[in-house]
């Protein structure tokens, strides 16, 4: 899939059309239309072919999971160039229509309508895609001073000793009942003491 160089900014000469697919079908589409492109050798009047999702976690089994939900269920969006009239080439409306599952552009008379520079904006915005490490790493350190958010423990506040990024975990030692305590915590449930926020 074409998710890398995302958001640049559109190629001069194209500009970026919404092509009705059938659900559950995005992925496919996409990949099939960005690997047809290449062997018909269309890149010049097709560049990127996305899928804009968003990544969320979630805490399943005992472990951080990530899952990717599509922001736009059934479309797929084209990076392309029309005619002068704003008619699509044949052999790049050839190339699309025979690619499974594609309905059609979003326009009228085999003329796409190109979607305003906005909504282009938000949706490469969207294609912005994490690394999962990175959204799994922790921002805190060893040492670090932090407030318990959520969970039994909420409101104790402790020091940061290790991380456990795979896992998304942060074990903090808390004092409970006098004694020092480790508590593995997930990540999103820690914030930064106060005297940690005064510092930065």
């Amino acid at each position: 899939m074409t998710e890398q160089l995302s958001s640049e900014p559109t190629r001069p000469g194209m500009r970026w059309y919404v092509l009705r697919v059938a659900s559950n079908k995005e992925d496919q589409v996409c990949e099939a239309l960005t690997r047809k492109i290449k062997i018909e050798g269309l890149e010049s009047r097709v560049g990127r072919v996305l899928v804009p999702t968003l990544k969320e976690k979630k805490f399943k089994g005992g472990a951080l999971k990530f899952i990717e939900r599509k922001l736009y269920p059934g479309y797929v969006f084209v990076e392309m160039a029309c005619e002068p009239d704003g008619s699509m080439n044949e052999q790049v409306w050839f190339t699309v229509k025979e690619t499974t599952g594609v309905g059609d552009f979003i326009g009228a008379n085999n003329k796409p309508k190109p979607m305003p520079d906005h909504e282009v904006g938000a949706m490469l915005s969207a294609c912005e895609k994490p690394d999962e490490s990175a959204l799994a790493a922790v921002q805190f350190q060893k040492g670090d001073q932090v407030k318990i958010t959520e969970g039994p423990f909420e409101g104790y506040e402790g020091e940061v000793d290790s991380m456990d990024e795979r896992r998304g975990l942060v074990t903090v030692v808390v004092t409970v009942f006098g004694r020092a305590t480790q508590l593995d915590v997930e990540y999103w449930q820690l914030e930064r003491a106060a005297a940690e926020q005064v510092k930065e």
